[in-house]
């Protein structure tokens, strides 16, 4: 299992219609097949960056869902409100204690 992580820079003034949008568009990317869940938070220090963390089988299924119908129905609700492009990175598995 990996985590996508994304840094989500929102154009200020456009958060609470972002919220809305993100909200309504994550039963998108959680029906992908290899996504295991995703949430969305919101920087406490600049409100206006978003952090999108998803839940994934590998990196290969990320990228079959970001080429796919799917994605871009995704990418219309979401990347309207952004202020410059999403930073997007992977995480490996839990380290052991």
């Amino acid at each position: 299992m990996i985590i996508e992580h994304a840094w989500l820079p929102v154009t200020p003034g456009r958060e609470e219609q972002f919220a809305a949008s993100i909200a309504a568009a994550l039963p998108i990317i959680e029906s992908a097949p290899g996504c295991h869940g995703a949430e969305v938070r919101r920087q406490i220090e600049n409100p206006s960056t978003f952090l999108l963390l998803v839940r994934w089988t590998s990196v290969e299924a990320h990228m079959d869902f970001r080429s796919s119908p799917s994605f871009e129905a995704w990418r219309a609700q979401t990347h309207p409100f952004y202020e410059s492009p999403a930073t997007v990175t992977h995480f490996s598995d839990v380290l052991p204690r």
